[in-house]
């Protein structure tokens, strides 16, 4: 400061101009361009309307005003240049801090649908203002001073200024608005996003001290004031602000309101917090230091870090604002800090800190959740049972064996059959009866399936109970362990797919059924099943046509039944053991009549071998039925099992799957966000 410029003007300031504010810049011919030519640097031009052309834009400036009369330019430092030509390199904090935003930014959106809007408030605010910060140099570095009433903000604030730009006084509050002080001239931009009225924006005293290149200090309001817009500037600000000066007394130190609402929360924000015990010239040397300890101790107290013995955190120190002790040293230290050029990234790390940690119970749990072989399989096995897969297969093996009964068995068998199946046609229409009604069971008609190629698929019912019983089960195991809002997500998943499930069951029960007819193979190629027989292939019974669809075989026509080979070997056996014994019967009674000759014992071997040998056969049939017969009812209940286990797998395991995996990938962005990698 110069003698003859009165207390709060600054050098360079027209008569007139705000107390600090800056002047006009006076542009000059640009560098190059001839005395008398435009300012262009391409000659000619009127002298009232000079440009600048950088070889990209030309920029309108205003006239250059006139000096007045016993005023003079104070001297610009040459080395000076607040604004830098090149681009500094990000940092290393700039460099890790980049694929964090890029994950949180990831991370709402892929929560939008889960979370609420309120617990993604804040990670939206944050990214905001990132981008907001982003959109601004990065060299410049906004420090706030606050602190409470009669702490000497104001007084720190013009120390550190070396000129009077803060009004300073014993009334209360003396500071109503935000005063800043740029030492840049690049700072319009970013003292307008902070939104700090023209009327307040103070420049320091040229030339700018180089240490302070790049500062923008803020001089805040009382964070205690009586007046409730003040506490509203301040909370905004420091929402805003790159780092903060906290400015305490010996009196008001250890205020709860400073270290309840402030301090304590804002504990993670240590490496870009000052925190300055002023007025100590009322003090002695020792009342000073043990009043220093014990801030310490609270500090420590509400949880930040310390800067000392080189690592990072809190910078603690006293000094005194109005006698200048101290100030050197925290503008010594300032200018360290900005010099590092990596504030605004340091605070916005520390904003995806907090707000990371504050969103980790809605990600990250102790357990890992997921589904279980163990649990899909559980769930499989209900449906199973819910559908009758055991009892259909046991069904299916009982049809099977008599359906090989009845073709092996003996002529005489077979015809008490076709008795039996004529009165059921004369009782119950041209229609017939099924054998098999809902647990395949005979229920009084004969079975046409497998005989007489008139199969119709069994009707089976799921139980509903197991049905549901099986979809709580699987939704507790899928969700245990995941956040509330994931596993309410999950279990929402399984409620929509059991909606229609049992119905969807019923379906594929039957479908399964009709592919599996009593009495049939698929044609064209092997069975999917069942146990080698003595035709050389598979046994067992299969579908005629399984491209055909229900009811349909070769040819387009009725179902045309193809039996395992050996039931017609057997058949032929029957019939011919049948023939001897109506042969020997015959001749014995023409023998009696006189009208046949010969031994009469060879009509009695031929009686007695047919009549012994047909059940011989029939019984050796029946053993034989007795694999086939198994394996066609494994092959049933795996075939009714697998489809229960698809539907159940379409509409369930699926979307319950879908939103684990969902819930991975949101987790594996947290991890990144939160910095956990």
């Amino acid at each position: 400061m110069t003698p003859d410029v009165p207390p709060g003007t600054a050098p360079d300031a027209a008569p007139g101009t705000a107390t600090g504010a800056a002047p006009d810049p006076a542009p000059g011919p640009a560098p190059g361009s001839a005395p008398g030519s435009g300012g262009d640097g391409r000659g000619g031009g009127n002298a009232g309307e000079r440009y600048w052309y950088d070889g990209v834009i030309a920029r309108r400036v205003r006239p250059e005003p006139a000096p007045r009369p016993g005023r003079t330019t104070p001297p610009v430092d040459p080395t000076f240049s607040p604004v830098p030509r090149v681009a500094a390199p990000p940092s290393p904090v700039g460099l890790a801090l980049r694929p964090r935003l890029d994950a949180l930014r990831e991370l709402v959106g892929l929560s939008r649908a889960r979370l609420d809007r309120r617990t993604l408030a804040e990670a939206s605010r944050v990214l905001e203002e990132a981008a907001a910060r982003h959109r601004h140099s990065l060299d410049l570095t906004v420090v706030a001073i606050a602190g409470a009433t009669g702490s000497g903000k104001s007084t720190l604030f013009n120390a550190l200024a070396r000129a009077q730009l803060s009004e300073a006084g014993v009334r209360r509050p003396t500071t109503a608005l935000p005063v800043s002080c740029a030492w840049s001239d690049r700072a319009e931009g970013l003292l307008d996003r902070l939104g700090i009225p023209a009327r307040t924006r103070r420049t320091p005293v040229r030339p700018y001290d180089p240490a302070l290149g790049g500062l923008v200090l803020l001089d805040l309001p009382d964070h205690d004031s009586a007046a409730t817009g003040h506490r509203e500037q301040v909370d905004r600000l420091l929402a805003l602000v790159d780092a903060v000066i906290w400015v305490v007394d010996p009196e008001k130190y250890a205020d709860a309101v400073l270290h309840e609402r402030y301090l304590r929360p804002l504990a993670g924000y240590a490496e870009v917090t000052f925190v300055v015990l002023n007025q100590v010239d009322r003090l002695s040397a020792d009342a000073a230091d043990q009043v220093l300890d014990d801030l310490r101790r609270l500090l420590d107290e509400d949880g930040l870090a310390l800067g000392e013995y080189g690592e990072p955190g809190a910078a603690v120190m006293a000094l005194s604002a109005l006698t200048g002790a101290g100030v050197g040293e925290l503008r010594e230290a300032l200018g360290a800090f900005v010099a590092r050029r990596n504030a605004a990234e340091l605070r916005l790390t520390a904003d995806v800190d907090g707000v990371s940690a504050r969103l980790r119970p809605a990600y990250v749990t102790d357990v890992r959740p997921g589904l279980t072989e163990r649990a899909r399989q559980e769930f499989e096995d209900r449906l199973a049972e819910a559908v009758g897969a055991q009892a259909a297969g046991l069904a299916a093996e009982r049809a099977w064996r008599r359906d090989a009964e009845r073709a092996c068995g003996t002529t005489w068998t077979r015809l008490r059959y076709g008795y039996e199946r004529c009165k059921g046609f004369l009782g119950l229409g041209s229609g017939g009866r099924s054998a098999l009604a809902g647990d395949g069971h005979d229920t009084g008609g004969r079975d046409t399936g497998g005989l007489a190629g008139g199969a119709s698929a069994p009707r089976r019912t799921a139980s509903r109970p197991l049905v549901e019983q099986a979809v709580r089960t699987l939704a507790y195991e899928a969700s245990a362990g995941l956040p509330g809002p994931w596993a309410q997500a999950v279990r929402e998943a399984a409620g929509r797919g059991a909606e229609g499930l049992a119905e969807a069951l019923d379906g594929v029960a039957a479908a399964s059924a009709t592919a599996l007819v009593p009495g049939t193979r698929r044609a064209g190629g092997p069975p999917p099943g069942g146990v080698a027989g003595a035709d050389g292939g598979r046994t067992g019974v299969w579908p005629t046509d399984a491209d055909a669809g229900p009811g349909r075989t070769r040819g387009g026509a009725g179902a045309r039944v193809v039996r395992p080979r050996w039931w017609a070997a057997v058949a032929a056996g029957q019939g011919a053991l049948s023939a001897f014994q109506l042969m020997g019967l015959a001749w014995l009674v023409g023998a009696f009549m006189g009208e046949f000759g010969g031994p009469w014992w060879v009509p009695v071997v031929l009686m007695s071998g047919g009549g012994v040998g047909g059940p011989v056969l029939a019984w050796c049939g029946r053993l034989a039925a007795r694999g086939p017969a198994r394996g066609y009812g494994l092959e049933t209940e795996h075939r009714l099992r697998s489809a229960a286990a698809g539907c159940g797998r379409a509409r369930v395991l699926e979307p319950v799957a879908a939103e684990l995996l969902r819930y991975r990938e949101v987790r594996a962005q947290f991890v990144i966000a939160a910095g956990d990698n």
